[in-house]
């Protein structure tokens, strides 16, 4: 099965894009050469959006990692092997996925710094977002703590940038080791950075803004505990000014 080129990675703000098809599998995948499409992984859901071929047109309903590939569910019948496309991503539900992910990565900075927590884990959704961590306590004043210097750090816009180093460099980072990149498989040999300057640096594949005033303000609208010293906010953006 051959590799498909993920457009995304380097430019989350690409909405359209021409690609040749590949495969079509049995169950239904359109595999592309290249794709604008984000893939469900890393607590992101995958794009919505659509694909058009002579005259013909059919909505992207799903997509997903297929080894190297990336597989394309469409809600009508697929174009055939050979077929160029062009795709279209639903942009306004691609740009909440992508304030919300950088809000996550920036409250994991802000939990961090302020009380060393670790991020357990994450999933955002066009309207709201919520990220698991270790910290026994987690009071009213913890949280109004965490929501206050979240945003002095999104208003101050700080940019967001995205490198790709080999895995040893990626390894001497003590941000990425705090996050767990370690973990990753070994046969990944190349590690993607999102680095929030100033705020939090991760290992991630997602997609996120270009800087953290395009996020807006981080409102906690529920927090819960899940399990032994494990809690769980959920927030809601309000939007940026204009």
């Amino acid at each position: 099965m051959a590799s498909t080129e993920l457009l995304y990675a380097s430019d989350a703000y690409l909405q359209a894009f021409d690609a040749r098809v590949t495969d079509v599998t049995e169950d239904g995948w359109v595999l592309l050469d290249r794709t604008g499409f984000y893939a469900t992984g890393g607590g992101q859901p995958h794009d919505l959006g659509t694909l058009t071929w002579k005259g013909q047109s059919a909505d992207v309903v799903e997509v997903r990692k297929l080894g190297e590939a990336v597989g394309h569910r469409l809600d009508g019948e697929p174009p055939a092997p050979g077929t160029t496309v062009h795709g279209r991503i639903d942009w306004d539900r691609r740009y909440a996925l992508m304030r919300h992910h950088t809000a996550l990565h920036s409250l994991s900075g802000v939990i961090y710094q302020l009380y060393g927590a670790t991020v357990t884990g994450g999933q955002m959704y066009p309207d709201r977002a919520r990220m698991d961590f270790e910290m026994p306590d987690l009071s009213s004043e913890r949280l109004r703590a965490i929501e206050l210097r979240t945003n002095e750090l999104l208003t101050e816009g700080h940019p967001v940038s995205v490198r790709v180093l080999p895995r040893e460099e990626a390894l001497q980072i003590p941000d990425l080791i705090r996050t767990r990149v370690n973990l990753l498989p070994e046969g990944i040999t190349h590690i993607r950075v999102v680095n929030i300057e100033g705020v939090d640096q991760q290992a991630d594949g997602g997609t996120h803004v270009h800087n953290t005033r395009e996020v807006g303000q981080v409102r906690i609208v529920k927090s819960e505990n899940k399990g032994k010293g494990n809690k769980r906010i959920e927030i809601v953006l309000e939007a940026p000014a204009q």
